[in-house]
């Protein structure tokens, strides 16, 4: 296990002395205390932590979803703070993918209108080649006219996993996207994500408590206390049970 790496030229994503509190005097919480890192084009990022760590506050802020107290989040060299409410809201449509655990689809749309749904808001005409590429690595072609009611977990989440990828985002978040999903499903969507990584280059931030997902990153950053405690480069699922364990006793 290393030390946290902190800056990295040419960053898709940069956090500096980033802090995140809640609540004021003797009973404020600091979520998130200072933390510096950078993650480069097509990296592949998971972080990990005990519960009350702070791994979704951070995710929350990486994404521009929420203010930090003080420091800098930056994507692709923009500064998030430097945008106003149009401005960020376009970025994180254009720039930014999400992939949550409890799936986020429209309830009334069809899957193909969910893929389709970011580029529609910012009318931007969609890579049809693109589209059917995604879709078929996905396996979800024959669902595309299911809404969500009428689709197993796993295929929703490869519907979102879409989503996230036709935009052609800069960075994907995905919070806890195996969280749902049983074992064979978990290792598809993972190896997808891994080849948006590094056939695509995009930059993948993933936050789990799974320490086989965790295998599919470049690297591991460990969080405890809201703080970076390390990072495991080239993880193997025995490594990470391991500072999981450190981190929890």
């Amino acid at each position: 296990m290393n030390t946290p790496t902190t800056r990295r030229k040419g960053a898709a994503l940069e956090a500096v002395d980033l802090v995140k509190r809640f609540g004021e005097g003797e009973t404020a919480v600091t979520a998130v205390a200072g933390v510096n890192i950078g993650f480069s084009p097509g990296e592949f990022v998971a972080v990990m932590g005990p519960s009350g760590s702070g791994k979704s506050t951070l995710m929350n802020l990486l994404a521009g979803l929420d203010t930090p107290t003080s420091g800098r989040v930056m994507v692709e060299g923009k500064d998030l703070a430097g945008l106003d409410d149009r401005r960020l809201t376009r970025l994180r449509r254009e720039r930014i993918g999400f992939v949550f655990q409890a799936f986020n689809l429209m309830p009334t749309l069809t899957a193909e209108q969910n893929i389709l749904l970011p580029l529609k808001l910012s009318g931007r005409t969609p890579d049809r080649a693109f589209f059917d590429e995604i879709v078929g690595s996905l396996r979800i072609q024959d669902r595309l006219a299911h809404r969500p009611s009428e689709m197993s977990g796993g295929q929703q989440q490869r519907v979102a996993v879409a989503r996230a990828l036709l935009t052609k985002p800069a960075v994907v978040f995905a919070d806890e996207p195996t969280g749902a999903l049983d074992v064979s499903t978990s290792h598809e969507l993972l190896g997808r994500l891994r080849e948006a990584s590094t056939r695509l280059g995009q930059t993948i931030v993933m936050v789990t408590h799974d320490p086989v997902a965790a295998t599919y990153a470049d690297r591991v950053l460990l969080l405890s206390d809201g703080a970076l405690h390390g990072t495991i480069e080239r993880p193997t699922t025995n490594e990470v049970l391991a500072a999981m364990a450190r981190a929890e006793g």
